[in-house]
């Protein structure tokens, strides 16, 4: 592990989350975000004639999707250090520098960059399990850690 980096956790007191709590955090946003989209898109759905149609329904509003994980993710970590899945696993999101919540502008870079994980194979997520410091790519970009709260 870097040693900036664990100097500031010898320094804050902080440690780092667990991932296997990382991974049932991200399970509890995905799924709150998964709901919300499955009652907007019932209709709709529930409508389609076939597997094609539900396919074009969902592509459809991909794009609104990943804003609204965007806005959720930033907003959250912003306002609260936390995401409700990291608030539920009692963890949060820490500026490296300042072992502070993350400034608006880090939350987002932090919120764009866990979209281009997910898309990439998920291996941005992947990453934390072979990084000492257990740093996701939205991590790294933003220079930020996930630590118990």
């Amino acid at each position: 592990m870097d040693e900036s980096i664990e100097k500031a956790l010898r320094e804050s007191g902080l440690e780092l989350a667990p991932l296997g709590r990382r991974t049932v955090a991200y399970a509890i946003d995905d799924m709150l975000i998964s709901i919300l989209f499955i009652i907007m898109l019932w209709e709709p759905i529930s409508m389609a004639g076939s597997a094609e149609e539900i396919a074009e329904i969902i592509n459809s509003v991909w794009l609104m999707m990943a804003m609204t994980q965007i806005l959720y993710h930033t907003l959250f970590v912003w306002q609260y250090g936390a995401s409700l899945g990291k608030i539920a696993m009692r963890m949060q999101v820490v500026e490296i520098a300042t072992m502070q919540t993350p400034r608006l502008s880090v939350a987002f870079n932090r919120a764009v960059f866990r979209i281009i994980s997910g898309m990439i194979f998920y291996i941005g997520f992947v990453w934390a399990f072979f990084d000492p410091a257990r740093q996701t790519w939205h991590d790294k970009t933003a220079s930020t850690l996930v630590v118990n709260a």
